[in-house]
């Protein structure tokens, strides 16, 4: 299993047009920390390139998901694609 499947699966749940995280509730689904460059919205990016270097992308994408940090926040907000 990928580190972010867990989150996919999470998301996959969710019925909601929005929805939002903190990092600690990224974490505890992921059941681990998401690395420092969380902090950037380039981590976040929607990035559709399957060659990206970006594999956490994945996770919301195959979701149905874009995903936008929410700065100075440590949240995330999900909206639907």
């Amino acid at each position: 299993m990928a580190k972010y499947d867990p989150l996919h699966g999470h998301l996959r749940r969710q019925k909601t047009a929005t929805y939002e995280m903190t990092f600690p509730d990224v974490e505890r689904i992921i059941a681990g920390l998401l690395p420092k460059s969380a902090q950037r919205s380039e981590w976040w990016a929607n990035e559709t390139d399957p060659q990206t270097r970006y594999v956490q992308c994945r996770a919301w994408l195959d979701a149905g998901y874009n995903a936008f940090l929410i700065k100075g926040a440590e949240r995330v907000r999900f909206e639907r694609r």
